[in-house]
């Protein structure tokens, strides 16, 4: 059957619809020999030969999976210095995958792997902002004045960042913290603990939009079914409510709210990034005494 051929395109993983189109216009994808350079082309994935750049692109049945990316493995199909790498730990996957976004090699945690390229866009693109959990370990207590600044956006060599959530795991051992962010700039959350002289012992990604990482052990990948998939869809395009789409563990005390906000936020900061924060627990704690995080 014929299809237009940016969705083919996009359905190979070779690029987003968008970036297809303008591989198209450029002239570098070719139907049977014959170079295509008009849009609203369409041919059959299945019989037509269709090249980029003189590859051949093979249309597999698309497919997501989640992997819990261990620490020490680099986020790359094709490591030149023979380091591990998570083509390892998805060499028996049946279609060629690509990463969803990275993790540093010292990060660990929730990375998907993927062949439909428009899925990618939604979840990496800046415009949509899509919600990231992780939970930072640091060297040191972070003092209520720096969680302030954190949460307000900290200058960095590329530029302010955004503002974020950030909120203290009590119940974990070590000193641990939640942080939501919505962009995805090299080695962030890292970068803006370093420039307040803290260091980041150990990072974990543990949600995406409305997807949990769970119980999935380190180095293992699961595939993801048609309702999670439609779901992170309807959580990059803002069709989900509540908090970070999906996850309705979220609850912080009025006292950590007040550790994040900054004089342009009249309530919870994780509100003004996600949207309503009706999980929030409103009771008041006494001075002194450590936020309690309901599970």
């Amino acid at each position: 059957m014929k299809e237009r051929l940016q969705k083919i395109l996009a359905a190979a993983g070779v690029a987003s619809r968008r970036e297809a189109e303008e591989l198209i216009r450029a002239g570098v994808v070719s139907v049977n020999g014959t170079r295509v350079s008009i849009m609203g082309y369409k041919a059959d994935p299945v019989r037509d030969v269709i090249m980029v750049r003189g590859q051949k692109i093979t249309s597999d049945p698309l497919r997501t999976i989640m992997l819990n990316k261990p620490r020490g493995v680099v986020t790359t199909m094709d490591d030149p210095e023979g380091r591990s790498s998570v083509a390892d730990l998805i060499a028996d996957e049946p279609a060629r995958l690509f990463p969803v976004g990275r993790l540093d090699r010292r990060s660990e945690g929730l990375l998907l792997m993927t062949n439909d390229g428009e899925l990618a866009q939604l979840l990496t693109h800046p415009k949509y902002g899509v919600a990231k959990v992780y939970h930072v370990e640091t060297s040191r207590e972070v003092t209520v004045d720096d969680q302030v600044k954190l949460a307000k956006g900290i200058m960095l060599d590329d530029g302010p960042t955004l503002p974020i959530a950030i909120e203290p795991l009590p119940l974990k051992m070590g000193i641990w913290y939640k942080i939501i962010i919505s962009e995805g700039r090299n080695r962030q959350i890292r970068r803006m603990f370093e420039t307040l002289g803290y260091y980041v012992a150990r990072l974990r990604r543990v949600q995406v939009g409305s997807l949990r990482l769970g119980d999935l052990k380190p180095g293992e990948k699961r595939v993801l079914t048609r309702f999670e998939l439609e779901r992170l869809r309807r959580s990059a395009l803002g069709k989900v409510k509540g908090g970070v789409p999906g996850d309705s563990s979220v609850s912080t005390s009025e006292g950590d709210r007040r550790r994040s906000r900054s004089s342009r936020n009249d309530g919870s900061l994780e509100r003004r990034i996600l949207g309503s924060s009706r999980h929030a627990d409103r009771r008041k704690r006494q001075p002194g005494k450590k936020a309690q995080i309901n599970r």
